[in-house]
């Protein structure tokens, strides 16, 4: 009896188990249906394509052009310092000023050297009165030639004195060793100078140089008489013409360059000395490059590259347009555009502005509404 219980339960057992089974395995086999139809809706679907400006690499001829960076240096320019020492007594330029050459800056007491100058214009007047009598006496043979020379050497001494006080008298006083515009003061009434301290800044500002250097293997194609435009970071948009004046006679053993200098009219005193600049020299000729915007180049650094628009089989059998990155070797720039010296040829369309946006492969819509003006000289506020 008790042998048909534990049959039965046993039997119920394992058709309970079975139905267990039956049932998760129902259930999974309704989620492995939707996890594939998920699946396969996903695959499906194809990302939206990426509005782009697109833009051809294209021919243009440009000037053979040299671009360098260097300094505005002034034609004469030097720090005025004191000859002697002394007590500033006057100041006689105001700072920013023009002055001429010969023009007095600053007079230094000098009222001990009047007073010695007077002594020693008293003691050369008895000199030279003495060998005016000694002249006389010679003549008459009262005196010996060796008096007559005594009396003249006396004389001469007394007459360099002379000269030598007022030689140091010159000397406190500061002037101008040129025409130009001064700097700040650095000295007030009452300082007292010690010889060789500097007084004021003195710059000739018309003409200005403004040097540079080049690679010497550019150095066959600069001569005198090249126009040069330099372009200062003070004043946006603006360019300086000037040109070429002398090419140094040597180059430099360390960074195998050579240097320029270029003479450029100031007559505002825009260019300072010390001012770092922009330097174009052009050459004259001109030669073909194969240009795209500037926007259109993904710097990396690993290198730069584009992103040229493809177009790509689709399973539908319709044409889309995709992107492939393409490394590239950059030239000159020159306003908006750079040149491509390999990895595009003329033709090639490439994208223009937001490659930040791309990657391999991305699909792409060309749409050139809002694409902005490129140009080679862009004036501020374009685009």
């Amino acid at each position: 009896m008790q042998t048909r219980t534990k049959g039965r339960a046993a039997l119920t057992a394992a058709a309970g188990g079975a139905v267990v089974v039956l049932v998760v395995g129902a259930i999974a086999g309704v989620k492995a249906m939707q996890i594939s139809t998920i699946t396969e809706t996903f695959a499906a679907q194809v990302p939206a394509a990426e509005r782009v400006n697109a833009v051809q690499v294209e021919r243009q001829h440009w000037e053979s052009r040299v671009s360098s960076v260097g300094s505005v240096v002034a034609v004469q320019g030097t720090q005025v310092a004191t000859e002697a020492d002394g007590v500033v007594r006057a100041i006689r330029f105001e700072a920013g000023t023009v002055v001429q050459a010969g023009d007095e800056l600053v007079r230094l007491d000098d009222e001990v050297e009047q007073a010695q100058l007077r002594s020693a214009e008293a003691a050369a007047q008895l000199a030279n009165l003495g060998y005016e009598r000694a002249q006389r006496l010679i003549a008459q043979r009262a005196i010996s030639q060796s008096d007559l020379e005594q009396a003249e050497a006396t004389w001469k001494q007394a007459r360099a004195q002379v000269d030598n006080i007022r030689a140091v008298i010159a000397k406190k006083v500061v002037r101008a060793p040129f025409t130009g515009k001064v700097g700040i003061r650095r000295v007030s009434v009452g300082d007292y100078l010690a010889q060789g301290t500097q007084v004021v800044s003195l710059q000739s500002l018309d003409p200005v140089y403004v040097e540079f250097s080049v690679p010497q293997q550019r150095l066959g194609q600069l001569r005198e008489g090249l126009a040069v435009t330099a372009e200062v970071d003070s004043y946006p948009g603006e360019a300086f013409g000037g040109e070429i004046t002398a090419v140094e006679s040597h180059v430099d053993v360390a960074t195998r360059n050579v240097r320029i200098q270029a003479t450029f009219a100031n007559r505002h005193g825009a260019l300072k000395p010390g001012m770092f600049v922009s330097v174009d020299v052009a050459l004259g000729a001109a030669e073909p490059v194969h240009v795209i915007p500037a926007t259109a180049v993904v710097h990396a650094p690993h290198g730069d590259s584009v992103f040229l628009i493809e177009s790509a089989a689709e399973a539908q059998g319709t044409k889309a347009l995709v992107v492939r990155q393409q490394p590239v070797k950059l030239g000159a720039r020159r306003g908006d555009f750079v040149v491509v010296e390999g990895g595009a040829m003329v033709g090639d369309q490439v994208v223009a502005t937001g490659v930040f946006k791309l990657r391999a492969g991305t699909q792409v819509v060309i749409d050139n509404a809002l694409k902005p003006e490129f140009a080679l000289a862009p004036a501020p506020g374009n685009g």
